[in-house]
């Protein structure tokens, strides 16, 4: 396996761990950055990367993107809540032969929990007789709400169900999937999606313990896109499709 010469975008607390994965893997870090002024100068050094690690903010993401796209360096990226703009960032990919890849949640164990939860909505949407609902628990600084991890989750299951439009936050709307979010402590990430019925009750649970399975899926996913151009998530990675 190719030592990779990794920038870190974001130097928060994913950052830092994907920092402490990158370098136990062997690769190395040739710059944090965290500002726009860190952008400028490493833009204008001469230093060489073969992929920027992404963790930033939402109302830089688009930012970030376009300067990585506009320089030729790959790009990973875990930063959330710029969902709505997909199509315009896959057509900037498509313009600039760049690499792009992106995921709600890098942990393998949340991937294989995305894929049964989409699994179980086919075989719900046949059943039927179930309400579904989705809940989210997540650190006090997580700024984004739902987490885009749930996000995933709800427009999963939508694209399976006959009978809902959509997700929503607000419990009270009719027709569509209820997530509720929850903000305290220093929880790393709980995920439930819950189907029930007048009978019974069918329960998924994911629990994060830590982020270092976040940064274990971030270096992987650097490593997968070496050499490759496109976009890509963590179903091409761990080969789902």
């Amino acid at each position: 396996m190719k030592k990779l010469k990794i920038v870190i975008s974001g130097y928060g607390r994913m950052g830092r761990e994907v920092e402490k994965v990158a370098l136990e893997k062997g690769h190395s870090i040739v710059s944090i950055i965290d500002n726009k002024d860190d952008w400028d100068k490493f833009l204008e050094s001469d230093k060489k990367a073969d992929v920027v690690i992404d963790f930033s903010l939402p109302e830089v993401a688009l930012e970030n993107f376009d300067r990585c796209f506009d320089a030729g360096l790959p790009l990973v990226t875990g930063t959330t809540g710029w969902y709505d703009k997909k199509e315009q960032v896959f057509r900037k990919v498509v313009e600039k032969d760049a690499t792009f890849f992106y995921s709600p949640n890098f942990s393998i164990g949340v991937n294989v929990f995305f894929y049964i939860n989409k699994t179980l909505a086919e075989v719900m949407n046949r059943v039927g007789g179930y309400d579904v609902s989705l809940k989210e628990i997540h650190h006090i600084h997580k700024l984004d709400k739902p987490s885009g991890t749930a996000i995933k989750l709800a427009e999963d299951i939508v694209a399976r169900l006959d009978n809902v439009s959509g997700w929503t936050s607000d419990e009270t709307k009719s027709n569509k999937i209820p997530i509720i979010s929850v903000r305290k402590g220093e929880v790393s990430g709980i995920h439930e999606v819950i189907w029930k019925s007048k009978s019974d009750e069918i329960f998924l649970r994911h629990q994060a313990f830590n982020r270092r399975g976040f940064a274990e899926g971030a270096v992987l996913a650097a490593e997968f896109v070496h050499k490759k151009k496109g976009v890509y998530t963590m179903d091409d990675l761990l080969n789902f499709k």
